[in-house]
């Protein structure tokens, strides 16, 4: 028999589990309710309370969670590009990569940045603002961006995270007919997300504001996310920055 302390963080990742499950399946944060996140999880809606005192608690969780490994997949990058001396292309195949295996993380993210809990958007708001703190102290020690003071590298940095956040919603849900065949997501099998459904029949899938533009393909995405990777775009891109010259780093 396992440990308390062992079977409660089981439970409390199993709830967690349960929500970006929940939300694979189309559903947005906001339209979760407490009871269907505990039935998916296994456990009766007031063993949830053992765990978590609501579901913005839940939410800010898991916020949590998906910065530890944002911060992660920069270190990783980081290691390519001033370690390794990598190049934009690799840097970036590190972060698609990621992106790919931790996809219910950055799919929470990428959805409720705009979603419906004031609190889950303000912490992903705090966190973006952390590592665009993070790479503007990166961005410091490189030669080549030693003409610009502390300001110029904020205002870069901000450009730059703010950037990656904002492509997330395409690398997540690029519209399949674009994509090569092999290359399309897997739908789900019914069998999978009917329990989720049937859970709550009032509960609307996330959709994107009216006003967003349609996802790009993914294999047009990744010179754009070079571009944000990296301090200046190429000509014709429409995004350089006259005053940042262009670099080898990503953040």
């Amino acid at each position: 028999m396992l440990p308390r302390a062992e079977q409660k963080q089981q439970t409390r990742n199993a709830l967690m589990d349960a929500a970006r499950h929940l939300m694979e399946c189309g559903r947005g944060f906001g339209s979760l309710s407490l009871r269907e996140v505990a039935k998916a999880a296994g456990i009766v809606p007031t063993g949830f309370y053992r765990h978590f005192s609501d579901m913005d608690q839940l939410g800010l969780e898991l916020v949590s969670e998906v910065g530890q490994t944002f911060r992660e997949t920069i270190r990783l990058v980081r290691h390519n590009e001033f370690v390794m001396g990598g190049i934009i292309d690799a840097s970036v195949r590190i972060f698609l990569d990621v992106v790919e295996a931790k996809r219910s993380q950055f799919l929470f993210l990428a959805r409720e940045q705009y979603g419906g809990s004031l609190p889950v958007r303000q912490a992903i708001a705090t966190l973006r603002e952390n590592i665009s703190s993070d790479l503007a102290a990166d961005l410091t020690l490189m030669p080549k961006l030693q003409h610009l003071d502390a300001a110029d590298l904020s205002v870069m940095a901000d450009l730059i995270v703010k950037s990656v956040f904002a492509t997330l919603p395409d690398i997540i849900d690029p519209p399949a007919q674009a994509l090569p065949e092999h290359s399309r997501p897997r739908p789900r099998s019914p069998s999978n997300c009917a329990s989720s459904s049937s859970a709550s029949s009032t509960g609307k899938a996330w959709a994107a504001p009216s006003n967003s533009p349609a996802p790009l393909p993914l294999h047009t995405m990744r010179p754009a996310l070079g571009c944000a990777f990296a301090p200046a775009c190429p000509p014709g891109t429409g995004l350089q920055q006259k005053h940042f010259p262009r670099t080898n780093s990503v953040l």
